[in-house]
């Protein structure tokens, strides 16, 4: 039997878990909430409670029994929630076969529209980025400590179903920000799950292309933020949202750091050594097969 413990089930691991389901893993998530508890049950996973603070009887067996773990849960400026509590306990795992940590591509920085791959040195601007890539060390050191193979997804901006400018544009947001020059890359969440799915059967297999732990995972066009929201926009019907000028925008920090980032993101790897054909190889694909299943949902 094989075992997921995923660190903070949040929307990727979920994707994950959701596949792994049906192929008769176990799959146990940790939240911190009440809310967050109910819906890891919810989606048909093992519940599992982290405050943070302590490390309870039943989290440790779930760390010697889990075969897997992915982390998920973001870092803040004192580290990585998970290994100050957990560092022993995980490099004791008996039966412990892969680790994988869900990181972005922010900690590449701003390369003013430039192309970066995985060999490209890190250079993170924003305390977020620099924090993810002190957690992405921490857990390669433990990782390179125990022998147990680990692996490094930066994973570029997040979409899918319930996450997606079709559905904001339902909830009444029409407007684009618009930085001149500016791109994002993206990636839809079954295409995360696919690549996640892909990278543990590659590690089980002992394929040595698996010895380089970085993967970029993101869609094949980089695009403009109003590029996408316009193609939204006009598979529901309405007009192209209105642009503003990203100096008169009211964003909050956590936006703001984002437009002040600006590159492309190559990710060869993802296709080249482990095999994944992206489903949504792009915005329009991905956004398409969205509006298609939100207009079943309406005709339901």
């Amino acid at each position: 039997m094989s075992n997921l413990l995923a660190f903070g089930l949040g929307y990727s691991a979920a994707a994950l878990g959701k596949r792994l389901l049906g192929e008769r893993w176990t799959v146990i998530g940790t939240g911190r909430s009440g809310a967050s508890l109910s819906r890891i049950a919810s989606q048909g996973f093992i519940p599992l409670a982290f405050d943070g603070q302590s490390v309870s009887g039943e989290l440790l067996d779930a760390i010697r029994a889990a075969t897997h773990i992915l982390v998920s849960a973001a870092p803040d400026e004192r580290g990585d929630p998970f290994l100050p509590l957990c560092r022993d306990a995980i490099a004791a795992a008996p039966n412990l076969q892969w680790i994988g940590y869900l990181s972005t591509i922010g900690v590449y920085g701003d390369h003013d529209g430039g192309w970066v791959d995985e060999a490209t040195p890190p250079r993170p601007v924003s305390d977020r980025s620099i924090e993810r890539l002190a957690a992405e060390d921490a857990w390669l050191a433990l990782a390179a400590k125990t022998g147990v193979p680990a692996h490094i997804f930066r994973l570029a901006g997040i979409y899918g179903p319930g996450r997606n400018p079709l559905e904001r544009l339902m909830a009444g947001e029409r407007h684009s920000i618009f930085k001149p020059g500016q791109v994002f890359n993206r990636t839809h969440v079954e295409d995360i799950a696919a690549v996640l799915y892909a990278a543990i059967e590659k590690t089980r297999a002992g394929d040595p292309a698996m010895a380089n732990p970085i993967f970029n995972v993101t869609d094949d066009e980089p695009a403009p933020p109003q590029d996408v929201n316009a193609y939204a926009a006009n598979l529901l019907g309405l007009e192209p949202p209105t642009l503003i000028p990203i100096e008169q925008a009211n964003l909050s920090p956590m936006a703001r750091s984002f437009y002040s980032e600006n590159k492309r993101v190559r990710n060869e790897r993802i296709r080249n050594d482990l095999g994944v054909a992206l489903k949504f190889p792009t915005y329009r694909e991905g956004l398409s097969a969205i509006h298609a299943s939100l207009k079943t949902a309406a005709g339901s």
